[in-house]
């Protein structure tokens, strides 16, 4: 279970970041075309890779920034990290996509948008706090929510709500 400030648990299954990512490739089909995307690693590349198949999108390039600090997943300190840029790309991103999964506190869509101020910054999710720096998202969850993507879990036995009441 995610530790404060986080109270919900949001676990994402490989077909519904599919599913949500179709979903967002629909609403970006009609405000192209696209000069390509730019993927905010590393959790932008599997929706970017996705867009790209349904937009028809070859050009795609990463912003690689490191926001979180070395706390334990769900733990407040996660986001007090200093944003390190480990790589850059050129221009202000006008025609790109700017694609990432989430944005949380926005403290890292701030700081992106501000190198690229023309791209079209898109997420699958939005919270509250980052929710005003994004131009197309998919789904809005609180910012008391842990969001679980497929590609941090593993298959385990899940103890029913009712003993977990119980216990």
């Amino acid at each position: 279970m995610a530790h404060l400030p986080y109270s919900k648990d949001f676990p994402v299954s490989w077909d519904e970041l599919h599913r949500n990512s179709r979903a967002l490739s629909w609403r970006l089909l009609e405000l192209g075309p696209w000069k390509g995307i730019i993927a905010i690693t590393r959790g932008g590349l599997v929706p970017a890779a996705i867009l790209a198949r349904e937009l028809d999108i070859r050009l795609i390039d990463t912003v690689c920034v490191t926001s979180y600090g070395a706390a334990k997943e769900g733990d407040a300190a996660m986001h007090q990290g200093e944003l390190n840029v480990l790589k850059s790309v050129e221009g202000d991103g006008e025609g790109f996509l700017l694609v990432d999964d989430l944005v949380d506190t926005g403290k890292t869509a701030k700081f992106v948008r501000e190198m690229l101020p023309k791209a079209h910054f898109v997420t699958l999710y939005a919270k509250p706090a980052g929710r005003p720096l994004v131009d197309t998202y998919v789904m809005e969850v609180s910012q008391d929510t842990w969001i679980r993507f497929p590609w941090d879990m593993e298959y385990a036995f899940s103890t029913p709500l009712a003993d977990r009441a119980n216990s």
